[in-house]
């Protein structure tokens, strides 16, 4: 297995790229895009929906318990990992890509068109519940299979063209954000609760089948097509690759943290802070535009410098600067204050995310890429992204400390500092 990092000279960036390649690259995208509109719309609207499907008589209750839906359909993930993961190994990247797209769209429309509690009673939450364990179960092969499928289109740049997967995430928390800031701005309380908070969830629907029509007729990616086939990718990335699943593991978990804490910020900022929902939404924004901007541009870097240098330097930013940053907007809370944290954050989680697919792809051979890119993304999510939210909420309702959130961001930091370290020191990738 060669495990040399895809870290390129000029002349190699310059190869010409086939038409093939950059229709991978908007297939690919797509359905994560649509992905992540999902998870984050989920969670810029927790306060409605909190309200809609899960009501208590305390408020703070009935968003812990809207969190807590939010994170069970992470425990899918693994179980997505392991299915359609190793079905893209054995069968390909195409068929599973065509598959995690269906039930992602599925999804969407059950939570869509779902009826609240007032009108259905226990069959509301049930149902939202159902939807985000199909949605977790589509997203656990959705980032690796669409990755390897990346990657493995134009390997001479890796860096680059993994890199749009997380453009295609920056777009979705940039139009997530610009949906919460319209709807809460535009609307009447009364609207929004009554239909407006449907309208992205309906905007979602939109993507799902665009995406599959223009992966059913993709061709299989050339690397995996000319490569020796496994037919047991599971077993063999247990028996043999076991510190790559760690280390993998290991160095999404700030790619995760750092997502899910500007998916956070809107619900800190309105209830903690006591900020008006359309400035919160606001300064996310900026962090997804920074997030689809800047990413190719780290990406093409990282196929020239390495990948491990942004993300090392990253987490330790992180580990530095994250309880500064909220002292300084807990004791002057204000939108200004609150768009530069969210500047900040953009920045150095565009500098960690975009070199980590890349990473990834370095670390785990064809044979087993898609099985190992699934598990070690998705049992990261699972772990620090789908309960983020629980455990911030939990964390500020415990201790009483606004600035508690800063705690969970330095522990996911230092995990992963340890992890760009050992994939650039003990795998030897740059």
């Amino acid at each position: 297995m060669n495990n040399k990092s895809s870290a390129t000279t000029g002349n190699d960036a310059s190869v010409k790229l086939h038409p093939q390649t950059w229709r991978a690259v908007i297939s690919s995208s797509i359905g994560n895009a649509l992905e992540w509109f999902d998870v984050l719309i989920y969670g810029a609207f927790a306060v409605v929906i909190a309200k809609l499907f899960f009501p208590t008589d305390n408020e703070t209750v009935s968003l812990l318990v809207t969190f807590a839906t939010f994170g069970v359909s992470f425990f899918m993930r693994p179980l997505g990992a392991v299915i359609l993961g190793a079905y893209s190994d054995r069968v390909g990247r195409k068929a599973a890509l065509s598959l995690s797209i269906v039930l992602m769209t599925i999804g969407t429309a059950m939570i869509a068109f779902m009826p609240t509690y007032s009108s259905i009673g226990l069959w509301a939450p049930a149902g939202i519940v159902l939807a985000r364990l199909i949605q977790g179960f589509s997203a656990g092969g959705e980032f690796g299979s669409s990755t390897a499928f990346l990657v493995e289109h134009a390997p001479h740049r890796r860096g680059f063209f993994s890199s749009w997967q997380v453009a295609s995430q920056g777009l979705s928390l940039l139009m997530a954000a610009a949906f919460g800031a319209g709807l809460n701005g535009w609307l009447t309380p009364e609207q929004l609760y009554s239909w407006g908070w449907r309208l992205p969830f309906l905007f979602g629907l939109l993507i799902g089948p665009a995406g599959f029509y223009i992966r059913r007729h993709l061709d299989e990616s050339p690397e995996f097509a000319q490569a020796e086939r496994t037919e047991t990718p599971l077993r063999d990335t247990f028996a043999t690759q076991k510190m790559r699943l760690l280390i993998g593991t290991g160095s999404v978990i700030m790619a995760t943290v750092s997502v899910y804490l500007s998916l956070y910020m809107p619900t800190y900022a309105i209830k903690q802070l006591g900020m008006p929902a359309w400035s919160s939404y606001a300064a996310t924004l900026v962090s997804g535009l920074i997030m689809m901007l800047a990413s190719p541009l780290v990406g093409e870097l990282s196929d020239k410098h390495g990948r491990t240098p942004f993300m090392i330097a990253s987490s330790l930013a992180f580990v530095v600067l994250t309880y500064p940053m909220f002292l300084f907007l807990t004791g002057s809370p204000s939108f200004i204050n609150l768009l530069l944290l969210q500047i900040v954050i953009g920045i150095l989680m565009t500098m960690y995310f975009a070199s980590m697919p890349a990473l990834l792809s370095d670390i785990f051979p064809v044979q087993t890429r898609g099985t190992g890119m699934s598990l070690s993304y998705n049992i990261a999510v699972m772990l620090f992204g789908g309960f983020a939210g629980l455990i911030i909420t939990w964390l500020i309702q415990t201790t009483g400390n606004k600035l508690s959130v800063s705690y969970f961001v330095i522990f996911g930091a230092a995990l992963s500092f340890i992890a760009s370290a050992s994939a650039r020191y003990v795998l030897k990738l740059r």
